[in-house]
């Protein structure tokens, strides 16, 4: 059996090789937009979910007993597809299609259960809600599968997502974890000016949640997250502080790369940037 210390350092490597192919993925993309910052920020997230915790069969994906996981944030498909790459879901080779005329990578996920893409996405807000139904018919069918969704802080202003934290806590869905992207940016500018949310690991706690707070790209703190032993008939959130763009300099903390296209100059500067994290062991 492999140490902890053993785990994490392979999801590093896992990670890292993902941010590169998600650079490549957001070149090929052309003239359409990877919503670059969106996918850097949760590719420590996917890469522990994908390489660590949750359970699947790459032979069997309609496995009944398989965990799901929901993007709710559907817009940050590049650490998701780049996860499902990594697990062998995805061929690598397909990347490279993404966002091209008849490609099944499009800019948000459509559901491909052969793929590894347990649901589609498109309107935020609403994948939350999808989570309580899967995790509800998991306790009905007495199934030990856990349900994973991932949300934006953004995202957090939409008034459906605590509607589905109330209907959580009622259910005492303690097979459901939400992970919260906490880049501190959404589409129009920084959440603090767009529409604060406040104490995000505080509004969770008051409404029924078993809450723990982490760095987003910390794969230790993840890792041991995700492994803590629940409250008995509490849902979890994790909410996972990050770098929207982590990992290029010019996009880190720049909001402007919430939809900006990347040009073949950028994509030098940023890959070699990217190489230099590959280098070190």
């Amino acid at each position: 059996m492999e140490s902890r210390e053993q785990i994490i350092r392979e999801i590093e490597h896992m990670s890292k090789r993902m941010r590169k192919n998600a650079l490549d993925m957001a070149l090929a993309a052309g003239g359409n937009s990877s919503h670059f910052g969106a996918g850097f920020s949760i590719i420590e997230i996917t890469a522990t979910l994908y390489g660590a915790i949750m359970r699947y069969d790459r032979n069997n994906p309609e496995w009944s007993e398989r965990d799901r996981f929901i993007l709710s944030k559907g817009h940050g498909v590049l650490g998701y597809y780049t996860a499902l790459a990594e697990v062998g879901f995805v061929p690598v080779e397909d990347l490279q299609t993404f966002e091209k005329t008849e490609s099944y990578l499009v800019g948000h996920p459509v559901i491909n259960r052969e793929m590894g893409i347990e649901f589609s996405n498109g309107s935020l807000g609403m994948g939350l809600s999808v989570g309580i139904g899967v995790a509800l018919a998991g306790k009905r069918r007495n199934s030990k599968y856990k349900v994973y969704v991932l949300l934006g802080d953004g995202e957090c202003n939409e008034g459906s997502v605590w509607e589905a934290s109330m209907a959580a806590s009622q259910f005492k869905l303690d097979n459901l974890v939400a992970i919260i992207d906490k880049n501190n940016f959404q589409l129009g500018g920084s959440n603090s000016d767009v529409m604060s949310v406040g104490d995000l690991a505080a509004k969770w706690v008051s409404f029924g949640w078993d809450v723990v707070d982490v760095d987003g790209h910390n794969i230790g703190e993840l890792y041991d997250a995700f492994n803590r032993v629940n409250i008995p008939e509490k849902p979890v959130a994790i909410v996972a502080n990050s770098i929207k763009g982590k990992g290029v300099s010019f996009a880190e903390n720049n909001n402007a790369w919430h939809h900006a296209v990347l040009t073949k100059s950028q994509y030098e500067q940023a890959l070699d940037e990217l190489n230099k994290e590959l280098a070190v062991k």
